[in-house]
């Protein structure tokens, strides 16, 4: 059995009565969740919504937890970090990660950023040494697959697309997956949304098969080398 930890971070719902409110990136999620369980109906999702309970943000207390050493921490300081040690659980145990988000202000939102911040935690999810010379972190989690699936009212931000520059989003969530173990990165974006002209409702179902094929391939992996 395989393990997906599912992390929705839209602030927008799947079931607005109006349809240009809901949430593009949930419901290609919800769309990766339900081809997935038809090829490989035994495997288990973990769903941690962010977009509609975000986690709180690090502070000054939370940071002196993280570098005081585990067996000298305060009730205080392991209260502090108990909802951090919850998800980088959720995270230790995925084989996949899968991330559904709009592009904010051509970045994540900050419900994702908070969890991203939450997670990527020294001696939890990385090592730090001074030896390593001028790249000191390495990730201690290793073997994960991390597909990203978003959306944006703009178009373009590819490589090699008008866009690319102004593109906060994939990149940074591809950066901070190293330091969870990924080593697999797939990213599949429906654009054009402000637009909302023949080529959003083409970007809409592109995305969707390309989900098609890519839980295909992705089920296929997994469980070759299981």
């Amino acid at each position: 059995m395989k393990k997906v930890l599912k992390i929705d971070a839209s602030a927008r719902t799947v079931d607005s009565e109006v349809p240009a409110y809901r949430s593009l990136s949930r419901l290609l999620s919800q769309h990766f969740q339900e081809r997935w369980l038809e090829h490989s109906s035994e495997d288990l999702f973990i769903h941690r919504d962010v977009g509609a309970t975000p986690p709180a943000f690090v502070s000054q207390d939370w940071i002196a937890a993280v570098f005081t050493p585990e067996a000298q921490r305060s009730t205080e300081q392991r209260a502090l970090l108990a909802l951090s040690d919850q998800l980088i659980d959720e995270v230790t145990q995925a084989d996949l990660i899968l991330v559904s988000t709009p592009m904010y202000n051509y970045g994540m939102p900050a419900s994702l950023k908070a969890w991203f911040d939450q997670v990527v935690r020294v001696n939890k999810t990385f090592s730090f040494d001074l030896a390593r010379g001028d790249f000191p972190l390495q990730p201690i989690l290793s073997g994960k697959t991390l597909v990203l699936l978003s959306s944006s009212g703009e178009f373009g931000f590819e490589p090699g697309g008008i866009r690319e520059s102004m593109n906060h989003l994939g990149p940074h969530v591809r950066t901070l997956g190293h330091y969870l173990g990924v080593e697999d990165f797939y990213e599949i974006r429906i654009e054009y949304q402000e637009f909302g002209d023949e080529r959003h409702s083409q970007s809409i179902e592109s995305a969707y098969g390309e989900v098609d094929k890519l839980v295909e391939t992705l089920t296929g992996k997994v469980h070759s080398i299981a």
